[in-house]
């Protein structure tokens, strides 16, 4: 790594463990909170698990095959790294990404044996994201006892949802049974939340906006002064809108219709809703939106899934415009919301109705805010960062 050495100051550590996937942030907390190094390990599981690692100025420390079988292999590896880069000596705690929370975690905590075994309980109403996230955490207790550790939860975000926003229409003994719409990408949303406030002042964020965090998994939030009231999101990351591998909104009638007709097992049917669906499913070619738009003019299929994905999300906008009794601010973020202008600028057109009108300008370059003068709608682009707003939690708790 360049610069000042990772023994020169404390350290935090910020873990997001995915399903097959582990990502990592390095900050200094001096006198200002700074990021030193991220990285992740993808495929975890498989024989090509590649590790990569980058310091803040974009210097690459790190990018080579490893071997990862599982979360507890991998996060040795990120521990291990740490410590040959100096900085796990004074590492001075660690802040997890956590998916669920279910009912009981509604903000940010420090991690004890209870709240690892609530986590451990939680396991079925999160199956893909939390057992890489628990063994990420129990991991890291084995290799560094005592280490503060503190868990970030996606669904905290959410706490504020209304009951006609929280509940399914399913018998109420499910609902006791913590079976409810929770919503997901919350720690996204809190940071740019901040943002919103930071950039555009504390009126703007107490307005009504609109956040769309667009990635591989893709979600909106509907926040009316400043409380969710609405996210597309629901008792899984699986609902919502199309994304690149997950369905979004699906018929439960076809979901019996296959378990009729083709005897799905339940982790069949869970790799079909969420890993070959989606972008992927419907262009049969590609989950990657880049790839869909280089092709559309060539290939059908293509076109299709993008044009699923725009109408979609245009759909879920004016719904939520609805529930918010009218729209101020929209803000687009992650990786397609910020680098993709022909994927904004399809979503808000034909949209004008609802107040917002981009600068196709501005839009092509990405700008801070993307919206024509006149706008009655401002729309924005920022660029989200899940790991600073764990590690300013982790102060926080500390």
């Amino acid at each position: 790594m360049s610069g000042k050495s990772l023994t020169d100051a404390h350290h935090l550590l910020t873990i997001n463990s995915g399903s097959s996937s582990i990502k990592f942030a390095l900050f200094e907390h001096a006198a200002v909170l700074r990021k030193l190094a991220t990285g992740q390990i993808d495929r975890i599981g498989l024989p090509d698990a590649r590790f990569r690692a980058r310091s803040s100025d974009g210097v690459v420390a790190a990018d080579h095959t490893v071997e990862a079988v599982n979360h507890v292999q991998a996060v040795e590896l990120v521990v291990n790294w740490l410590d040959r880069q100096g900085g796990l000596t004074s590492l001075g705690a660690v802040g997890h990404r956590v998916v669920h929370g279910g009912e009981r975690f509604l903000e940010s905590v420090a991690i004890d044996d209870d709240v690892l075994h609530e986590l451990e309980r939680l396991i079925p109403l999160a199956p893909n994201h939390l057992p890489g996230e628990v063994a990420a955490i129990a991991a890291l207790r084995a290799r560094c006892p005592g280490l503060p550790q503190f868990g970030c939860f996606d669904t905290a975000f959410h706490r504020t949802l209304p009951s006609e926003a929280r509940q399914l229409p399913i018998p109420r003994r499910y609902a006791a049974a913590g079976v409810r719409r929770y919503g997901f990408h919350g720690l996204s949303y809190q940071f740019l939340m901040q943002e919103l406030h930071r950039v555009a002042g504390e009126r703007t964020a107490q307005g009504r906006v609109i956040l769309a965090h667009l990635g591989a998994g893709c979600s909106l939030a509907a926040v009316r002064e400043g409380s969710c009231i609405d996210t597309t999101m629901g008792f899984t990351p699986a609902a919502g809108l199309v994304m690149a591998t997950r369905t979004g909104d699906l018929d439960p009638g076809f979901i019996v219709h296959l378990l009729r007709t083709e005897r799905l097992s339940a982790d069949e049917l869970d790799n079909l809703i969420n890993k070959q669906s989606g972008l992927l499913g419907v262009s049969e070619t590609s989950s990657d939106i880049r790839d869909l738009l280089a092709r559309e003019e060539s290939d059908p299929r293509a076109a299709e899934a993008i044009a699923l994905f725009c109408y979609q999300l245009r759909k879920h906008l004016g719904a939520f415009t609805a529930a918010l009794g009218g729209l101020d601010t929209l803000v687009f973020s992650a990786g397609i919301g910020e680098n993709s202008p022909a994927i904004r600028a399809r979503v808000c057109s034909g949209l004008r109705f609802l107040g917002i009108e981009l600068d196709q300008a501005l839009n092509d370059q990405d700008a801070p805010i993307i919206s024509s003068p006149g706008s009655p709608v401002t729309v924005r682009v920022i660029r989200t960062d899940e790991e600073s707003l764990i590690a300013a939690e982790v102060l926080r708790l500390l």
